[in-house]
């Protein structure tokens, strides 16, 4: 692999041009993602009249090909040239979702269509984020990356405001099927920019490659003989497995349960989301000031006692609109700055060859069990109904913290620079 596109190491990562067009193409992209992410459960609940058990099924239909085909590629990624797959991914979810206001118009628009679109945009979204995730080290210097995951996480967090607050502006004036447009919209943005990249990956040629079974195989026994970065997956999974309880159930309790309207709902969501805004610009200044182990640990137990507050607004009603706000604020907050920490961690360490493979066996781990907990949620909130199943997530969610809380990244004020400082367990695959 030829030496990344970047400017020199004292320079800020804004002066790398490629590294600016990958952002502006992954900020309209998330604009239009967070818009179509708050209008689709809400075009379930309003428009479809979809129950608890449907909205799990959707929710895991967005995320099933993390589970199904997360593994395998982590390979193909590391096989193709990443700007074409990140702009092959672009395209797919774009068509996908501009059908949906087509078969609204036409009266054919069912709950199983959106099961369908929302598996074909998660496979094409599994792509892309395993993608670009292994892209940002080609496009910077080691010592940038950090800065280039906080600016991209800043935009995300940024998308994450204005996103739901356009979306439940939107909603208030026009049908939530039109709304998803904006979704595609932004897809499209993201397809030119991406393509605008410039650089010298080179063509992968088949001999190259050893059996894809024996290069998955590499990419999960990179993550798991690395004692600190299993803890790390394992943090992540269980967290987004039992919050997955709060967050599926999110668009019914709000507007069902609390009587909340589509806009007071995007309103809600926006303000929170201003915590990852800051979650992302002061992610740097806490890791140096905490150390890079210590807010790993600190931010997952924000992470994980914030969202108590959500089903707390079930007791008081009165106070429903705040709690919502102060629990999404900072619930966002602690998420983007775990984010980035062990987003900076984990591609620091990794040899660029197993980029793609490290990243999508992660992803596969973290991200698979979101859609098995989604069937779960479902099946909860329809037995014991959507307050109790919210707070049962709650609480294990917090003691699924103890994972990192316990652990020797609690005492650690700097991380591993490089793969040679990484203490490896020889006694796992």
């Amino acid at each position: 692999m030829s030496a990344p596109v970047s400017t020199p190491v004292r320079e800020p990562v804004w002066r790398n041009p490629s590294f600016v067009r990958l952002w502006l193409g992954e900020t309209l992209s998330q604009a239009g993602e967070q818009i179509g992410t708050f209008a689709i459960p809400v075009l379930a609940v309003l428009v479809l009249d979809a129950t608890a058990q449907e909205v799990g099924l959707l929710s895991a239909a967005e995320t099933l090909a993390f589970l199904v085909i997360g593994l395998p590629v982590g390979a193909w990624v590391d096989r193709m040239r990443k700007r074409r797959v990140m702009m092959t991914a672009d395209a797919v979810r774009a068509l996908a979702l501009a059908s949906i206001p087509l078969l609204w118009w036409l009266g054919a628009l069912q709950i199983w269509y959106l099961y369908v679109v929302g598996a074909v945009v998660g496979g094409a979204t599994v792509f892309f984020d395993v993608t670009y995730q292994s892209y940002v080290p080609r496009l910077v210097r080691s010592r940038q990356v950090t800065a280039a995951n906080s600016a991209l996480e800043t935009s995300s967090q940024v998308a994450r405001v204005g996103g739901p607050a356009a979306s439940g502006g939107l909603l208030a004036i026009m049908p939530a099927p039109i709304v998803v447009l904006a979704t595609s919209i932004g897809y499209l943005f993201s397809f030119g920019f991406v393509a605008s990249i410039r650089d010298d990956e080179p063509k992968h040629e088949r001999s190259e490659h050893a059996s894809l079974v024996r290069e998955i195989g590499e990419g999960l026994g990179f993550v798991f003989r690395n004692p600190l970065l299993r803890r790390i997956v394992m943090m992540t999974a269980s967290a987004n497995f039992f919050e997955g309880f709060v967050t599926t159930l999110l668009s019914i309790f709000v507007l069902r349960t609390l009587g909340l309207s589509p806009a007071v709902y995007g309103v809600v969501g926006a303000v929170g989301a201003v915590g990852g805004i800051l979650g992302a610009v002061a992610a740097s200044t806490l890791s140096r000031r905490i150390g890079e182990g210590r807010i790993i640990v600190v931010a997952a137990l924000v992470a994980s006692t914030a969202p108590f507050l959500i089903p707390l607004t079930s007791v008081f009603s009165a106070a429903a609109i705040p709690l919502l706000i102060v629990g999404d604020f900072f619930f966002v907050f602690a998420v983007v700055v775990y984010n980035v920490g062990q987003l900076s961690f984990r591609q620091r360490i990794c040899p660029p060859p197993l980029l793609g493979r490290m990243n999508a066996s992660i992803r596969f781990v973290v991200w698979g069990v979101i859609p098995i907990g989604g069937v779960i949620t479902g099946l909860l909130g329809g037995w014991l109904g959507v307050v109790p199943t919210m707070w049962l997530g709650c609480l294990l969610g917090l003691l699924a913290c103890g994972i990192v809380v316990f652990s020797p990244l609690r005492s650690m004020r700097q991380l591993p620079e490089g793969l040679e400082d990484v203490p490896i367990d020889e006694g796992r695959p």
